[in-house]
């Protein structure tokens, strides 16, 4: 039981990291969406920076002027490497839920507030989906940013 709850966490916990290294530590919040539905996995993530909401390829527009000189490398090649660790952290969060017999979210929405050390993680079990004419995983990334912003969560 022990060990099951220790390797999620730690799943986790290197997604936060990831995600974190994108931006050489220098957000506020770090924000990801994991997605694991039918047979798709997708990802992605965005942040609080300097009190904006912004999405990993926007970063450098939350820069203060002081920090112009140390923008961001948001170059698809290494927004794609993130992606694919995240991808491959949920894949393995797919594995450790079948190997234990539990319940693959099919949705993790983790929030990571840097200045306290807090996390928190919303898990959902329903399809979320799959079974919709409009929605995908991307659909409903950007939906809960826009609420994230909207709400100042």
């Amino acid at each position: 039981m022990k060990e099951f709850e220790e390797r999620f966490t730690e799943l986790q916990a290197d997604m936060i990291s990831i995600c974190m290294e994108y931006i050489n530590d220098r957000a506020d919040k770090v924000y990801i969406y994991a997605s694991c539905e039918g047979n798709i996995i997708s990802s992605k993530f965005f942040y609080l920076i300097n009190n904006q909401y912004v999405k990993s390829h926007q970063v450098n527009d939350a820069l203060e002027d002081e920090d112009e000189d140390e923008r961001y490398d948001t170059s698809p090649k290494r927004g794609f490497m993130v992606l694919d660790i995240l991808n491959e952290d949920i894949e393995k969060i797919e594995a450790l839920c079948k190997e234990n017999n539990r319940d693959m979210p099919t949705e993790m929405r983790l929030i990571y507030d840097v200045k306290s050390g807090h996390f928190t993680a919303e898990y959902n079990y329903e399809l979320v989906y799959t079974n919709d004419d409009v929605k995908t995983a991307s659909y409903n990334a950007n939906e809960w940013f826009e609420k994230v912003k909207r709400n100042r969560l």
